[in-house]
């Protein structure tokens, strides 16, 4: 198989915008994992996450990676079809996911949904959780979908939208989160702090279908896990437990 080698300096995103979905391994997502993403998205697959963005129909851009888990023929169709295959030795120092951030920052992204990376090693999971929230990659708006969860990384405001009971859990990273403010959620906080190992942001609710989290410095993440809170599922069983 002949190694296509991106150009120098890197090929700008497509005109359709400064969006990129970064596909990841693990469990293979839902269709609906997409939902709301443009079909014209900039597409970068990360390693075995080819796999993934092929089964769902979404044409690859790049693929970056060392290659150790995706297949072969899968990775010559999509070099056949014109994604540049980028490879990385194997002793690397930074995750296939890490790699293709900084792909999508290279290209000049501004927002970036990450899909796929559920299931699998708990190492592996709480890692690119944190990549996602690392100051290099401050510039890019993230949002994480892994098996029925959405992460958002909250740097000044985030928007979120579920279902009444849905829950969502506020959790710090690198440091103390100053000006914590809610909107739209069950326990509001207003201008408060939450700092590394707190479990205070564990847990809340979404009030309606959409709610705030403002940060005035620091960096949150905000998880919406899938589940429903025991305030509101209580509310339609009539307290039932």
């Amino acid at each position: 198989m002949t190694i296509r080698r991106a150009p120098h300096p890197s090929p700008a995103p497509p005109p359709s915008g400064p969006l990129a979905v970064v596909f990841t391994g693990g469990e293979r997502p839902s269709p609906d994992a997409l939902d709301g993403v443009p079909r014209d998205a900039y597409v970068i697959a990360a390693d075995s996450g080819l796999h993934h963005a092929l089964d769902l129909g979404w044409p690859v851009h790049v693929v970056v990676g060392d290659f150790d888990s995706v297949d072969v023929g899968l990775l010559a169709r999509a070099e056949s079809r014109g994604a540049v295959v980028e490879p990385h030795p194997e002793a690397k120092d930074h995750t296939d996911l890490e790699l293709a951030l900084r792909r999508a920052r290279e290209l000049g992204a501004r927002q970036v949904v990450v899909v796929g990376g559920g299931g699998g090693r708990f190492d592996h999971l709480l890692a690119n959780a944190l990549v996602l929230a690392s100051a290099e990659f401050a510039p890019l708006e993230i949002e994480a979908r892994h098996s029925g969860a959405r992460i958002h990384v909250v740097r000044s405001l985030a928007r979120l939208s579920g279902s009444p009971g849905e829950l969502v859990t506020l959790l710090p990273i690198g440091g103390p989160v100053h000006g914590v403010t809610t909107a739209g959620l069950l326990y509001p906080l207003a201008c408060d702090t939450l700092i590394p190992g707190t479990t205070r942001g564990v847990s809340n609710e979404l009030l309606g279908e959409q709610a705030t989290v403002e940060v005035g410095s620091g960096v949150l993440i905000a998880i919406q896990p899938g589940g429903r809170g025991t305030h509101v599922f209580r509310q339609l069983t009539g307290g039932i437990t």
